[in-house]
């Protein structure tokens, strides 16, 4: 079966996805280890974690309107690059300073990888499309979740934790390879269908001033929903590792099955959500209400994680996170769709820019305010009631503050 462009280049989306996760989840799964290593406190461990959001946060406003400017080949080879080399630089690091220094970079460089995505997905995908192609190339982000606790254990206890930073790093510069000989922009692809490209050109509403797009209320109410909805990601992306560590004495080299059975369960929320919204989309709803439904099933399903914190058994309390993290990925693969639903491609960087600086930005307070709980009570259970809660929360402020969206398709 012959793959059209259009996947060809989503399916590098995936890899580039994978190996961003990878490259994230070395530090959390090595973080017991690096902090008994290390002598780091809690507050400590979350200066370092917060140093990546930080400027993760300002990367994807810059790398934004870059891609937005110059389009997205170079841009995103040269985030690509940037992050490769952080993440290997890790190996060199001394104390959490030297810690913090190697996270600031890569998180610099990994800010390019959604809204290059989110952009490529809105040039080559028809809005019937999007949410599905959005989800299957954000699988990858539990992809590389679910390699890193089997990887990396085997690469720290075999070669020294060292080489668990410097080899992962070093599989960006291979995808960046793949990419530069792939990767054409839609009007130099002979590959892409002209009237594809015509029906993906009807659906963009005319393109508006920066500031016209940034501060409509659109916009406005999806950053306020991401800042509420995105930290719970933050949150199990560097603290699942030590939270079944601490509370369920699972040693780093026994973090894998349960790790890959969280991320596994996340894949499949993530392609199920955005194939849901999909479906709904091709049997008549409208582009809005599908996205709806799809966000208010996983915002419902997301509830599941309040109860982590009073779940003794080991199991039981994966399968929750589990089923939390599969919210969490269907839900962004519709919030996602929605950007690409709303602005026309030469804005989707900026917006996506925007929006995931304010998702970072709720991060970094979430990031440090589990610091001081864990400091104060060595509870996790106030944290998951706080995570569980915020789906709904965003799904209620976007319902009300934008009962209607105009969209393309109706």
């Amino acid at each position: 079966m012959k793959i059209s462009y259009g996947w060809k280049i989503c399916i590098l989306l995936f890899f580039s996805t994978t190996i961003n996760y990878l490259d994230r989840h070395v530090l959390s799964i090595l973080a017991p280890e690096l902090q008994h290593l290390y002598n780091w406190s809690e507050v400590e461990y979350s200066y370092i974690v917060t140093a990546f959001q930080i400027s993760y946060g300002l990367g994807v406003v810059l790398t934004g309107k870059l891609l937005d400017k110059f389009g997205t080949k170079w841009i995103f080879a040269i985030g690509v690059a940037l992050w490769s080399a952080a993440g290997m630089a890790h190996a060199f690091a001394k104390g959490a300073v030297g810690f913090a220094m190697a996270r600031f970079s890569l998180g610099l460089g990994e800010s390019v990888n959604f809204p290059a995505s989110v952009k490529t997905v809105a040039e080559l995908f028809p809005a019937s499309q999007r949410a599905f192609a959005t989800g299957f190339f954000n699988a990858g982000s539990n992809i590389g979740a679910i390699v890193a606790p089997l990887l990396i254990p085997f690469i720290a206890y075999k070669f020294g934790w060292q080489w668990a930073f410097i080899l992962t790093g070093a599989l960006g510069f291979i995808w960046m390879f793949f990419w530069m000989i792939t990767y054409k922009t839609p009007e130099k692809a002979p590959e892409l269908i002209p009237t594809q490209a015509s029906q993906i050109s009807q659906e963009t509403p005319s393109p508006k001033s920066w500031k016209q797009v940034v501060f409509k209320k659109e916009v406005l109410t999806i950053c306020l929903v991401r800042f509420i909805s995105d930290p719970t990601w933050w949150f199990l992306l560097y603290w699942l590792p030590k939270f079944l560590n601490e509370t369920k004495a699972v040693s780093t080299g026994s973090l894998g099955w349960p790790l890959v059975t969280v991320y596994v369960l996340a894949d499949i929320g993530s392609l199920a959500g955005g194939a849901y919204s999909s479906y709904l989309i091709k049997k008549g709803k409208s582009v809005y209400a599908a996205r709806k439904q799809a966000l208010l099933v996983c915002a419902l399903i997301g509830l599941l994680l309040c109860g982590v914190g009073f779940v003794d058994n080991l199991w039981m309390a994966v399968v929750l996170i589990g089923l939390g993290a599969a919210a969490h990925c269907g839900w962004t693969a519709n919030i996602f769709a929605t950007i690409t639903d709303v602005f026309p491609s030469d804005e989707v960087g900026t917006v996506m820019g925007v929006a995931t600086l304010s998702a970072v930005s709720g991060g970094i307070v979430l990031s440090l305010l589990t610091g001081r709980i864990l400091a104060l009570t060595g509870s996790y259970s106030s944290i998951f009631l706080i995570v569980g809660c915020t789906y709904l929360i965003g799904y209620t402020l976007l319902t009300r503050l934008i009962p209607t969206i105009k969209t393309n398709q109706t």
